[in-house]
């Protein structure tokens, strides 16, 4: 039997896994893998605060999954495109005339 992750582990794997998501270069993969996060990391509070093993088991589920997440934004950012309507746009600053 592994043993369960401790509070701070579990804390900073979610401080990873959101710096992981917010990395990605695309709108819309940004804001699915943060929402999917939060929702990962709520179910895991919620359902395994009973269950040592399947606590420890979603631990290291999302452990891989970190993994998989940082790879695809690196790939993600290499070929990211163009910044969409949505999206926070820097503004152009105009020349004055005075």
């Amino acid at each position: 039997m592994a043993t369960p992750p401790s509070r701070q582990q579990i804390i900073r794997l979610y401080g990873s896994t959101l710096r992981a998501a917010k990395s990605f270069s695309s709108y819309n993969f940004r804001n699915y893998f943060v929402r999917r996060t939060r929702e990962n990391f709520r179910g895991m509070q919620v359902s395994c605060l009973r269950d040592p093993t399947k606590l420890s088991r979603a631990y290291n589920e999302a452990v891989k999954e970190l993994a998989v997440m940082r790879r695809s934004a690196l790939v993600n950012q290499l070929y990211g495109g163009w910044r969409l309507a949505v999206e926070q746009q820097s503004e152009v600053r105009m020349r004055d005339d005075n």
